[in-house]
């Protein structure tokens, strides 16, 4: 399958590299945003609850760049889900979104210093370029 040539300018989306482990409840959202993240040149596994992510994350040790979770979930929230993943794969980076305002964040223990965060919606632009600097990718 060919390509078309892509043409680039100083606005194009940042683009990169690696697995991100996207985990989002609601499978409509997650569809998108898996789509937004293969189209800037990601590899996603996708789950729609944090128990198969966990499963999967103790099933498969193929490398895991990032994990993009959504904050509020059913069973078990993404800072919970982060701290269990973390306990198996100590190096992985984390990027917490969610579509709720702050003050429903902050009662599931997020935003916590040192912690990354990206509100929805989001832009292609700006969740491209947070995931590079999370992931330290010039």
């Amino acid at each position: 399958q060919e390509r078309a040539p892509v043409k680039t300018d100083r606005t194009a989306v940042a683009s990169g590299t690696g697995t991100v482990l996207l985990v989002e409840d609601d499978m409509m959202v997650g569809k998108m945003t898996a789509e937004m993240l293969k189209s800037i040149g990601y590899t996603v596994l996708i789950e729609n609850n944090p128990v198969d992510a966990l499963s999967l994350c103790e099933k498969d040790q193929s490398p895991i760049d990032l994990l993009i979770t959504d904050v509020v979930m059913p069973n078990m929230n993404g800072k919970e889900l982060r701290d269990r993943i973390k306990m198996r794969r100590p190096d992985i980076k984390v990027l917490f979104m969610s579509g709720y305002t702050s003050d429903v964040i902050v009662h599931h223990g997020i935003p916590e210093e040192g912690v990354q965060f990206i509100q929805k919606p989001f832009t292609l632009n700006d969740f491209a370029r947070k995931i590079q600097h999370i992931l330290g990718t010039p």
